[in-house]
């Protein structure tokens, strides 16, 4: 068996990764054909698909409008033994809808905020108004990579 087969998370462990970090970084195409990479807050959705969102004039938006292809990084570890990881090759669908992108803001400030569970009142009326300035970003899997290295026990 060759060593990338040893190290490769099966469909759960990508997934329990996934679920379990905070932090994805996108990486589109800049407008001089460089990487352009961000950390990024993120949703995980049926299939492992991730979604975020950002304001729709950034240059992630403006560089998945040229060009649709993004990859996606969430990695953990610190010593190299402990590293594990998913890179996803992707199409990246931009959503404007401003009802969908208000309803995703709430499901993302769901995930990231402290002991909530719906986002009601003056928190609603302030996320609605950022709402109409962003878009969601579909994230659909084309080639899925994956690693951790705790499974070659401490040998290379």
């Amino acid at each position: 068996m060759s060593r990338r087969a040893q190290i490769t998370l099966t469909p759960a462990e990508q997934l329990e990764l996934l679920e379990s970090e905070r932090v994805v970084v996108v990486s589109s195409i800049g407008p001089r054909g460089w990487p352009h990479s961000m950390p990024m807050w993120f949703v995980l959705r049926e299939g492992g698909e991730i979604r975020v969102w950002t304001y729709a004039k950034s240059q992630k938006v403006r560089n998945l409008e040229r060009d649709p292809r993004a990859t996606l990084l969430v990695e953990t570890g610190t010593e190299y033994v402990e590293l594990r990881g998913v890179q996803i090759e992707a199409e990246a669908e931009l959503i404007r809808d401003p009802e969908t992108v208000f309803e995703f803001g709430k499901e993302l400030t769901i995930r990231y905020a402290e002991g909530i569970d719906s986002v009601e009142g003056d928190a609603a009326t302030a996320l609605q108004a950022q709402a109409a300035k962003r878009v969601v970003i579909h994230f659909e899997p084309v080639r899925v990579a994956s690693w951790d290295h705790r499974k070659l026990g401490g040998t290379y």
